[in-house]
């Protein structure tokens, strides 16, 4: 099935992109554009899932941005990755733990290929390297169009999760591929997005 990649090389703004993204979410919807792939960078951003508590909160005078995406508090910040996508499941098998899977081996694929060992956690979803987060997850369906999508740390600030409890796992740590000490890949956008065409054209 064709699924659009688009890579966006300046930041976009957390409130533009989520504008972008509903608004396509309603044209799949409807029949009226294709499925999509979307990779970018955020500035730093704190946004919080249905799920958050304000106790995730550590730092008071942040701003948290509430959203519609499942999961709880996260951070987005230059030097990580985002993949948003807009995925039909009326046109592949109504599975969203299927999805999941998609995504989970996508970033796993991802970073296989920059020489770190990563797996899943059947109790906290998202991306480890060993005991500590790499990629996060936070999804939405609606009438069975998935949206929203994941990060991966690549070499973003990590001092910037300490004003935050993130995804409410207060007793796990947080890494990137930087913090791994491996090499930061360059120009892997298209790569990337071509992965998570490959996983999820699969389901």
């Amino acid at each position: 099935m064709n699924i659009e990649i688009k890579l966006s090389k300046k930041r976009i703004s957390y409130k533009k992109a989520m504008n972008y993204l509903n608004k396509r979410v309603e044209e799949v919807k409807n029949g009226k554009n294709s499925e999509l792939i979307w990779v970018l960078e955020h500035p730093k951003t704190y946004t919080a899932g249905i799920r958050f508590n304000e106790k995730d909160i550590i730092n008071k005078k942040i701003n948290i941005i509430k959203t519609n995406r499942g999961g709880k508090i996260t951070l987005h910040n230059p030097g990580q990755k985002i993949v948003y996508f807009v995925i039909d499941l009326n046109k592949r098998k109504k599975d969203i733990r299927k999805l999941i899977s998609a995504v989970e081996n996508s970033i796993i694929k991802f970073l296989k290929l920059n020489n770190i060992t990563a797996r899943k956690d059947k109790k906290n979803i998202g991306i480890w390297v060993k005991n500590k987060k790499i990629g996060a997850i936070g999804l939405r369906i609606t009438k069975w169009i998935a949206f929203h999508g994941c990060s991966i740390n690549i070499n973003n600030n990590l001092n910037d999760y300490l004003k935050i409890i993130p995804c409410g796992l207060s007793n796990k740590k947080i890494t990137s591929i930087y913090a791994e000490k491996k090499p930061i890949p360059k120009n892997y956008e298209n790569k990337l997005a071509k992965i998570f065409v490959e996983k999820i054209n699969n389901i």
